[in-house]
């Protein structure tokens, strides 16, 4: 039975890296489930590879359409930033192992779509100083830093990921980023169990 292994982890926790590693491991066979942002692309982003970055008119045809899987908007200090998965005809879960990255809140919505049996989390965790220090060089490298946001992301997590939604999401295995190498060799370990 195929599978989508699914990243998440408060902001700076290292998700994005981990899934790019990841996705680019040819012996674990993983396509990657490109999601969607309404959200500027960032300094280094290319389009289709972490995010299609589309429009708010985009968006809505895809809610027209009825292909919206999931979405959440986040109202920003530069103004509404939505991320969607939408069923594009990407996915072919009968023949085909997927990764993909994304929030808690996506996650369950992810299992509610295609099934339990078929979404398996992939939770990364890194202590908040941390994390803190890590968003902060990320967001320095900006051409326009944006530390307000950095900060509303920051503070949202902990709500977001709070210990109560992580237990009723049925996240029982977590994975820690403080040695990327090991991290990413526990996963692959994982991944590979699942299957």
């Amino acid at each position: 039975m195929s599978k989508i292994f699914y990243i998440m982890g408060k902001s700076a926790s290292g998700k994005d890296k981990i899934y790019g590693i990841l996705s680019s491991m040819e012996e674990l066979e993983l396509n990657r489930l490109i999601l969607y942002t309404t959200r500027p692309i960032r300094y280094g982003e290319v389009d289709g590879k972490q995010y299609y970055f589309v429009d708010e008119e985009r968006f809505q045809k895809f809610q027209r359409e009825g292909k919206i899987i999931e979405s959440r908007s986040y109202d920003t200090v530069h103004g509404v930033w939505t991320y969607f998965t939408a069923d594009d005809g990407q996915m072919d879960l009968e023949n085909q192992d997927y990764i993909a990255i994304g929030t808690l809140e996506s996650y369950i919505k992810m299992k509610d779509y295609y099934g339990e049996e078929k979404v398996c989390p992939v939770y990364i965790e890194v202590e908040n100083g941390e994390r803190l220090k890590r968003a902060l060089k990320r967001e320095g490298k900006q051409e326009t830093p944006k530390y307000q946001e950095m900060c509303r992301r920051f503070l949202a997590d902990e709500e977001d990921f709070s210990e109560e939604k992580i237990e009723n999401a049925g996240i029982r295995k977590r994975f820690e980023n403080i040695d990327l190498d090991k991290c990413v060799r526990e996963i692959a370990e994982y991944i590979n169990s699942e299957k």
